[in-house]
């Protein structure tokens, strides 16, 4: 399953500690996401966010790949303004 965007591969072959921990939050987000996890997935988000903080300022992540999870947050930022349960119709 491709979890980014922009198609970009998903080996982990060669893939940091760093990056498969910001990937792991990436699959979760989108799981959460397909499966109308509003909640979860607002979670996962913040998550991601911090978690990319924290990698990219620690020095964890090199500059090719702070480009990437930057764009990848960015992207699912857009996709997820107004994502929540308020805009849920209360009848089935």
């Amino acid at each position: 399953m491709n979890v980014y965007p922009n198609g970009g591969a998903v080996m982990g072959l060669f893939k940091s500690k760093a990056e498969k921990e910001l990937d792991c939050i990436i699959q979760r987000l989108a799981m959460n996401m397909s499966n109308n996890y509003k909640d979860n997935a607002q979670y996962d988000l913040k998550e991601l966010e911090a978690a990319f903080i924290a990698l990219r300022d620690g020095g964890s992540l090199k500059e090719s790949a702070i480009s990437k999870y930057e764009a990848v947050i960015t992207g699912y930022r857009e996709k997820m303004k107004g994502y929540s349960h308020k805009d849920q119709k209360p009848y089935w």
